[in-house]
C-alpha cells in the first residue's frame, strides 16, 4: 500500500492535482496496485487565515508518508519568500531531498522554439544538487542601506554533498542506458573553489563507472548547446544555482511550463514530485490551466515508488494527447478544459 501525501497548494495547484489524482485512480485500477492519499492544507490560503505556514504537527505527519505530490506554492497576497522558505525549502532541506531531477523531453505534437529540432533531439535529464550552494542562505550585509553597502552571499559546497549528488548522477546515467553520457556543468575557469571541488569529485567518482562517458561544459556553454544542439546531452549534473537556471531553459525548449515536471528526491527517504510551473493565480478557478505537467509529475512519482508499468502507461497516454488532441499547451488555448485534458489522459491509458 503506497502512502501519498498530497499538497494541492495555491492558485491552480488544486486544479492540476485534481487531474493527477484522477489519472492515479484510473491507472491504479488498470495495473492493480493500492494506495492511500491524504490532502494537507498548506499554502497562502492557510497562512492568510491562520498565520501558520507549516505547523509542526503537520510536518511530523507528512514525514510518515512514502512520497509527496505537490501542486504549487505561491500567493499574490503573501510576501515572496515566506511560503517558499517556510514550505518548499523546509521540505527540501529538513527531509534532505538532495537531488532535483528534471527530465527535459519534447513530446510529439508539442512545439519547441528551437528551429529544426524535434523529439529525437530534445531528450535529456538535468540532475541538480538540491540542498547546498547559494540556497543555503549564508551571508551578510555590511553597511546596509548606505552607499558603502556590501552584500555577501556564500555558496557552501561540501565534499559529502557534492559526492552523493555526482554518484547519484552516475547511477542514473547508467540506469537510463541511453548514451550513458554524463556532463558536468560548472564554471571551473572562474569559481576557483566551488567548481574546483565539483571537478575533482567528478573525476574521482568517474573512475568507478568506466562504462559511463564523461564530459564537461561551463554553464554558459551549456546554455548555448542546449539551444543549438540539445541532442548532445544525455544527463547533466550541476550545482544548485546553475541547475535552477538551466532547468528553466530546459522547460522552455521542451515546450513550456505546461509540460515540465520534476522531483525533489531523497533516495533513502521521502521524495516529492511537482509540476515546474508556479501557482498561476490569474488562471485559478477558470478550468483552463494545463494539467499535463502535474500528470507527468505523477508519472515520475509512480516510477520512483516502483510502479514502472503505471508510469510508462501515463507517459504513453500523455504523448497520445499532445500528438493528437491539444492545439497548444498554453492555458486557455488547449482546445479543452483542464478537466477534459485529464479525461483524455484517462481515456488513452489502455490504448
Amino acid at each position: 500500500m503506497h502512502k501519498i501525501a498530497v499538497i494541492p497548494g495555491d492558485g491552480t495547484g488544486p486544479e492540476v492535482v485534481r487531474e493527477g489524482l484522477k489519472v492515479l485512480e484510473a491507472v491504479s485500477k488498470t495495473v492493480g496496485f493500492q494506495y492511500q492519499t491524504k490532502i494537507f492544507d498548506l499554502g497562502g490560503g492557510r497562512f492568510l487565515k491562520t498565520g501558520e505556514v507549516f505547523p509542526a504537527e503537520i510536518f511530523e505527519e507528512i514525514k510518515k508518508f512514502e512520497v509527496i505530490y505537490l501542486g504549487a506554492i505561491g500567493h499574490p497576497q503573501v510576501k515572496p519568500g515566506i511560503l517558499e522558505r517556510g514550505i518548499l525549502l523546509k521540505l527540501r532541506f529538513e527531509l534532505d531531498k538532495y537531488i532535483n531531477l528534471r527530465p527535459v523531453k519534447l513530446y510529439p505534437g508539442v512545439e519547441t522554439p528551437l528551429k529544426n529540432k524535434g523529439p529525437q533531439d530534445i531528450d535529456f535529464v538535468v540532475i541538480r544538487e538540491n540542498t547546498e550552494g547559494l540556497y543555503v542562505g549564508e551571508g551578510e550585509f555590511i553597511n546596509k542601506g548606505t552607499k558603502d553597502e556590501v552584500a555577501i552571499q556564500i555558496s557552501r559546497n561540501t565534499y559529502k554533498g557534492v559526492e552523493r549528488c555526482i554518484r547519484y548522477a552516475f547511477e542514473y546515467t547508467r540506469k537510463r542506458n541511453k548514451e550513458k553520457k554524463l556532463t558536468l556543468c560548472a564554471k571551473t575557469n572562474v569559481l576557483n573553489y566551488a567548481s574546483d571541488l565539483w571537478w575533482r569529485v567528478f573525476q574521482d567518482v568517474a573512475k568507478e563507472y568506466p562504462d559511463v562517458v564523461t564530459d564537461y561544459a561551463h554553464v554558459d556553454a551549456t546554455c548555448m548547446w542546449m539551444v543549438k544542439n540539445p541532442e548532445t546531452f544525455d544527463v547533466i549534473v550541476t550545482d544548485n544555482m546553475f541547475g535552477d537556471i538551466i532547468t528553466d531553459l530546459g522547460a522552455i525548449i521542451q515546450g513550456g511550463l505546461g509540460i515540465a515536471a520534476g522531483g525533489n528526491i531523497n533516495p533513502q527517504g521521502i521524495s516529492m514530485f511537482e509540476p515546474i510551473g508556479g501557482s498561476a493565480p490569474k488562471y485559478a478557478g477558470k478550468n483552463v490551466i494545463n494539467p499535463l505537467a502535474a500528470i507527468c509529475a505523477l508519472g515520475m512519482l509512480l516510477e520512483h515508488i516502483g510502479e514502472e508499468k503505471a508510469s510508462r502507461m501515463i507517459e504513453k497516454a500523455v504523448i497520445e494527447v499532445t500528438s493528437k488532441k491539444l492545439k497548444s499547451l498554453a492555458a486557455g488555448k488547449m482546445g479543452y478544459t483542464t478537466s477534459e485534458v485529464g479525461d483524455l489522459v484517462v481515456n488513452y491509458l489502455n490504448i
